[in-house]
């Protein structure tokens, strides 16, 4: 019995505390998304490919050159 009484009291204890605690804070309303008077962020033009390097043909290189040249030992050819 004992067990049972102290159960009940935390339980009093609980419901006590918890009533005596203040009422939650409003929610803030958001702006409507379908207003279109609703602030917006403003959003600057910024081109798609700005920033981007021209890429144009180029004439061939001599492979082999380019070749040795990354090679491991480079600089030596056969």
């Amino acid at each position: 019995m004992s067990f049972r009484r102290a159960l009940a009291g935390v339980v009093a204890l609980a419901s006590a505390v918890a009533g005596c605690s203040p009422a939650p804070l409003p929610q803030a309303a958001s702006p409507d998304p379908a207003d279109p008077q609703a602030p917006a962020a403003a959003m600057p033009h910024q081109p798609v490919l700005a920033g981007t390097a021209a890429h144009v043909p180029v004439e061939l290189k001599p492979w082999r050159e380019l070749n040795d040249s990354v090679a491991p030992g480079a600089g030596r050819s056969p």
